[in-house]
C-alpha cells in the first residue's frame, strides 16, 4: 500500500489536472505493446505521437494522463458544456480543436494522426465508413473507447462491463502504451477513494431511490442501460437506475416504461441546442409524466454531459449526485 501522503498527492492531482510531475512517456523505438480493447488483442508497434481524439470525455482522458504533447488534436462539439473551468483546461489550450462536429477520414489525415481514439457513438460509425478497420487500410491504428464497446446482443448494442471498470480499463491500457502506468495508477486511485467516500456516507438503512437518467428525446426518451456511465454513477451515489436490466449503454426506451417503474428523481443529462431547462419544462409539462413521483414532487437534477460519459470527471459526478440523493425521501 502506498504512503498516505503519496496517495493525497495522487488524488489532489487527479482532481486537478494540473502541474502533474508524469514519468517520461516512452520512446517511439520501444518495443510493441499489446493491449485487450473490447475483447480483443490489439498490438501497437510505437508509442503514438499524434493521436487525434473524439468527443469531450475521451479527450479528458488523455490530458488527465498529461498526455497532450501526444494529440495532434481533438474533434468536439462546443455544446458539451463551459470549458474554461475544468481541470484539464491546459490541455484545451494546448491541443488543436480540429472540428467542431466529429472526426473524419480526411481531418485525421490532415493531422497526420497516428492514433485515433474513439468509441463507437463517440466517432466511429459504420455511416460514412469512419470505423476502426477502415483506419486501418490507411495505416492508422485505433483505441476504442471500452465503454462504447459492441456486445453483440444486437447488432448496436454497447457495452462489456461496468461502466467505472471501463473507466478504469482505458486509463490502465493508456498508461501501458504511453508509459505513464504511475500516472494512470494513481488517478484510478484516486477516483476509487473519491468513490468510496460517497459510498461510505449512504446511510445504512437508507431506502434507494430509483433514477430516470434523461438525456433527450419526447416521442421516446433517450437513456442509460447498464453499461453507460450513468448507471454506476447513479448505483454509487446511492440510487438504482430505472433502466438496470436493459443490457445496453445509451439506448432508446418508451415513456410507457418509465411510467410504469415510476422513478423518485429524474437526472437530466445537460447539452446540446435543447438545453437542460428546456428540457426539464418538457417533463413537467408532459402529460403521461404528470402522476410519476420524479415530476409530482419535481425532484429533477442536472448533471452535464462529460459528467455521465466515460470520463474522469464521473467520481466528482457521483459525489454531486450523491449530496444530493441524501436529501431525497421516497416515502410520499
Amino acid at each position: 500500500m502506498r504512503p498516505l501522503v503519496l496517495a493525497a498527492a495522487l488524488t489532489l492531482t487527479a482532481i486537478t489536472g494540473c502541474g502533474a510531475t508524469v514519468e517520461p512517456t516512452a520512446t517511439t523505438d520501444a518495443k510493441a505493446v499489446t493491449l485487450t480493447n473490447c475483447g480483443r488483442e490489439v498490438t501497437y508497434d510505437k508509442v503514438p505521437e499524434r493521436v487525434v481524439t473524439n468527443d469531450v470525455g475521451i479527450t479528458e482522458l488523455m490530458f488527465a494522463l498529461g498526455l497532450e504533447d501526444r494529440m495532434a488534436g481533438f474533434a468536439m462539439p462546443d455544446d458539451k458544456g463551459d470549458l474554461t473551468g475544468v481541470p484539464w483546461k491546459d490541455g484545451y489550450d494546448k491541443v488543436k480543436w480540429l472540428s467542431k462536429d466529429q472526426l473524419t477520414k480526411e481531418n485525421v489525415l490532415d493531422a497526420r494522426a497516428d492514433l485515433v481514439f474513439a468509441g463507437w457513438n463517440y466517432g466511429f460509425r459504420e455511416e460514412g465508413g469512419f470505423t476502426p478497420d477502415a483506419l486501418k487500410k490507411l495505416g492508422i491504428p485505433s483505441y476504442i473507447l471500452t465503454e462504447s464497446c459492441r456486445n453483440g446482443r444486437t447488432e448496436s448494442s454497447r457495452g462489456i462491463m461496468p461502466p467505472l471498470e471501463a473507466l478504469y480499463t482505458d486509463l490502465t491500457n493508456l498508461g501501458k502504451l504511453f508509459g505513464v502506468e504511475k500516472r494512470a495508477a494513481g488517478l484510478i486511485a484516486g477516483f476509487r477513494k473519491q468513490v468510496a467516500a460517497v459510498r461510505a456516507g449512504i446511510p445504512a438503512d437508507a431506502a434507494r431511490p430509483t433514477v430516470f437518467l434523461y438525456d433527450s428525446g419526447q416521442d421516446q426518451p433517450f437513456t442509460s442501460g447498464r453499461y453507460a456511465a450513468p448507471d454506476q454513477i447513479i448505483s454509487e451515489a446511492g440510487g438504482t437506475n430505472l433502466m438496470h436490466d436493459v443490457a445496453d449503454s445509451w439506448t432508446t426506451v418508451g415513456w410507457e416504461s418509465v411510467v410504469a417503474r415510476d422513478p423518485d428523481v429524474i437526472v437530466i443529462c445537460d447539452y446540446g441546442d435543447v438545453g437542460a431547462e428546456r428540457k426539464k419544462d418538457f417533463l413537467l409539462s408532459y402529460a403521461p409524466l404528470r402522476d410519476v413521483s420524479a415530476v409530482k414532487h419535481r425532484r429533477i437534477v442536472v448533471l452535464d454531459y462529460v459528467d455521465l460519459v466515460e470520463s474522469p470527471r464521473n467520481p466528482a459526478a457521483i459525489a454531486r449526485l450523491g449530496a444530493y440523493l441524501r436529501t431525497v425521501r421516497t416515502d410520499g
